[in-house]
């Protein structure tokens, strides 16, 4: 059996977003307002102050995001830029704060 191809890059593209606090791009897309597919080029990680300072920390632990990209993903797909896939039709499970 041959694997299905994977079409929800064709459905629901990457959206650039830029971090609000230090201007670092990322492309995003939101699947669901739980989940959030974040592809990080190498530009962005050079700009993002989060990053730069969770590995000068004293002891620097794997990063795993940053807080202020993240909000504004979230102010964008609360704007309409970025579709949230699982909400085509309903915004009821929109979350407060639009993360």
């Amino acid at each position: 059996m041959a694997p299905r191809p994977d079409n929800r890059l064709l459905d629901a593209p990457m959206v650039p977003v830029s971090c609000e606090a230090c201007g670092a791009q990322v492309e995003a897309r939101k699947s669901s307002w739980e989940q959030t597919s974040i592809q990080w080029h190498a530009e962005g990680l050079r700009t993002c102050a989060e990053r730069r300072d969770a590995s000068r920390a004293e002891r620097p632990a794997p990063f795993t995001g940053c807080r202020s990209l993240t909000t504004a993903i979230g102010q964008a797909a609360l704007r309409g830029r970025i579709r949230v896939q699982s909400e085509e039709a309903d915004t009821t499970d929109r979350p407060a704060d639009g993360l």
